[in-house]
């Protein structure tokens, strides 16, 4: 049996005396290792002993790794540093993503008594918050209270999107919020001194350590957002006066749809227009108005509300030729450009991953012909034999762009193909199923409204959604009946998300068969 004592009791190693002790969190690509040479730099030039180690990183944060610094004024001799933070025993801690700000604090690198917390409240997405076919995204509110609680001293604001501004990286503005903390006893000029050492991005580097520094000093401004009644009216696109006196047409519907579907239904108009053309606009709103009239200010217009979005997710939805229209966009490549910040005189090579199935190449084709060669399996086998196999495209180069661009241009000839007539009568279909509930059944009709979520993607992903889509649909039938109903259908739309493979949906299902 051993007896502790307290901890004022104990001895102390005067060796330990004085050491300033820095764990860094940082995932792959933010300049985790720059940083910590950054701060091992103006430690040493401030006549400090200093030691920097790193504990390698795990996949599902995309390497994410542990950077180490221990500091000691020069007076102190000999000090006794340590290879790695230990829980409880850390003065500074500092987190380039939000999730990663949490991961401190559960290894316990975040304590009331004694650390500063610099924390960026930008998300990058772990594995498992990707996989999941619903919203997977961990919520950053906990975190936040989490940190409030747990550190003595707390710098939370959007590192990343500082150093994006002013063109430079997250690691920059990390080591201004770490200068603009106070938390090591250096001028701010020690730590500039650091960058400009270092002889590389000096002069954008400066520019995000300032930015960070002033973040630390005086955290962020939130910035006036713009009042829901001015909302922009669409711009009309470009072609002849027809086309543009149709496309004041459509704009004059939408004003004659309830308030508080307004917004949503602009949205949804200006992306099936962007899929495939004004007519197809015209469409989606005759669609939505019959769905309308069945709503009224009481439910405040919450039918029409959901109607606009998922009537719109549904006509534009995603096949070979809009997947190749999107990949050649100009908008595209700027995007392309500027986060990997191309500069003059350099080249980007681009490689497109495509992966379409039997099902895709013969959805291209005319309606008859499709249905022929899709009710053939000996053909459809034969064309997943030379189609599904992967392909990478070259898409910086002529060849391979002009290819996608070719196919991203046949949307004049997608209300011909089998796809198109798949996609049409699968959402007459779920509309009719949403006209039967209206307008006895209005709850119940917006959760069958809602349950277009589930359907989204390409290719496999599509196929495993639409396969959960009737899943749901059919357990909705077994359910319509009842007076929660309505919270029926919810579980089993949410199940469907919880995973890949829809285990969580087929226990609801059983669930459910069980009592009817």
């Amino acid at each position: 049996m051993s007896l502790a004592l307290p901890l004022d009791a104990r001895p102390t190693d005067p060796a330990l005396e004085g050491i300033i002790k820095l764990a860094v969190l940082a995932v792959g690509g933010q300049g985790g290792g720059v940083l910590t040479n950054w701060i091992e730099s103006v430690a040493r030039s401030e006549g400090y002993h200093c030691q920097a180690t790193s504990v390698a990183g795990v996949a599902q944060r995309t390497g994410a790794t542990i950077y180490y610094v221990e500091m000691a004024p020069g007076d102190v001799a000999a000090p006794v540093f340590s290879l790695a933070p230990s829980a409880g025993d850390v003065d500074i801690t500092i987190a380039a993503e939000m999730m990663e700000a949490g991961r401190a604090i559960m290894r316990g690198f975040v304590t009331p008594d004694r650390t500063t917390l610099i924390a960026s409240t930008h998300r990058m997405l772990a594995v498992s918050e990707k996989t999941v076919p619903g919203d997977g995204m961990a919520s950053s509110e906990e975190v936040k209270a989490a940190a409030e609680v747990a550190a003595q001293k707390l710098i939370l604001a959007d590192m990343d999107g500082a150093a994006v501004k002013v063109g430079s990286v997250i690691s920059a503005s990390l080591f201004g919020a770490l200068a603009g903390s106070g938390a090591l006893p250096f001028e701010r000029a020690a730590f500039e001194e650091a960058i400009r050492a270092s002889g590389k991005g000096v002069e954008a580097s400066l520019r995000a350590f300032a930015a960070g520094y002033e973040l630390a000093q005086k955290g962020e401004t939130a910035q006036p957002q713009q009042p829901a009644s001015e909302t922009k009216a669409l711009a009309a696109p470009a072609g002849s006066q027809k086309s543009r006196d149709a496309w004041m047409g459509l704009e004059a519907r939408i004003a004659d749809l309830p308030e508080p579907a307004r917004d949503m239904a602009r949205s949804g108009l200006r992306k099936v227009v962007d899929f495939q053309d004004i007519a197809y606009g015209g469409e989606y709103l005759d669609r939505l108005e019959k769905l309308v009239r069945f709503d009224n200010l009481d439910r405040e217009f919450e039918l029409s509300r959901e109607a606009a979005k998922y009537i719109a997710n549904a006509m534009a939805y995603d096949d070979v030729i809009r997947v190749a229209d999107l990949k050649t966009r100009a908008q595209r490549f700027d995007r392309i450009e500027s986060e990997m910040r191309l500069a003059d005189g350099k080249l980007l090579q681009l490689t497109d991953y495509l992966h379409p199935r039997a099902e895709e190449i013969v959805g291209l084709l005319p309606e008859k012909t499709g249905r022929k060669l899709e009710n053939d399996p000996a053909w459809m086998k034969r064309i997943d034999r030379w189609f599904n196999r992967g392909r990478r495209i070259r898409t910086d180069s002529l060849r391979g762009f002009a290819m996608l661009y070719f196919l991203g241009g046949l949307r004049g000839w997608r209300r011909k193909t089998l796809r198109h007539r798949m996609e049409q009568d699968h959402l007459n279909a779920w509309l009719e199923r949403v006209s039967e509930c209206l307008p006895d059944r209005y709850d119940f009709a917006v959760e069958i409204l809602r349950c277009r979520r589930l359907v989204k993607g390409y290719s496999d992903t599509h196929a495993r959604g639409l396969s959960k889509f009737d899943k749901v649909l059919a357990g909705a039938r077994l359910v319509e009946g009842r007076e929660d109903g309505p919270k029926w259908v919810e579980r089993l739309r949410e199940a469907a998300l919880k995973d890949e493979k829809g285990t969580e949906l087929d226990g609801a299902l059983k669930t459910i068969e069980s009592f009817v």
